[in-house]
């Protein structure tokens, strides 16, 4: 098997996304491996707020704004990631993200992302996992 070479810095940052929080080094590089990189110059519209959505981006370099509905969202730099909700479920979008600087980005795609979980039950167990705390903190959060 011929595997492409991985940043040690895009494994870094994945390691700080939530959602892949519990998975091993061994596992990272291999959601890393995964990844498209992706250079945009400044204006590109990365994802629509309401528009379906099927990727992941993990912003490596630069900069890009967020809005959802009218109001303007803290901007997103390098390490900041965006579409996680997409990436597993291909709902619509709950923000529009444009980049307002030249950016270096890692996208996921959602049917090879599919693929790594029916092929490593260990990284989808982690993944749930996640999720139902996820799901638990917020359903705490309503209830008191």
């Amino acid at each position: 098997m011929v595997r492409s070479h991985v940043p040690k810095s895009a494994v870094d940052l994945l390691a700080e996304v939530p959602l892949f929080a519990e998975c091993t080094r061994h596992q990272l590089r291999e959601i890393a491996t995964l990844g498209t990189p992706m250079q945009v110059p400044p204006g590109t519209i990365l994802t629509e707020e309401r528009s379906p959505g099927s990727e992941f981006f993990l912003l490596l370099e630069g900069e890009a704004s967020c809005t959802m509905g009218s109001t303007t969202q803290e901007p997103l730099t390098s390490g900041d990631y965006f579409g996680e909700l997409s990436l597993l479920d291909g709902g619509p979008r709950i923000a529009t993200i444009t980049a307002s600087a030249d950016c270096s980005l890692l996208v996921f795609n959602r049917g090879e992302f599919g693929t790594l979980l029916h092929s490593s039950p260990s990284i989808a167990i982690k993944l749930l996992l996640h999720l139902s705390s996820r799901l638990r903190e917020a359903e705490t959060a309503l209830t008191h």
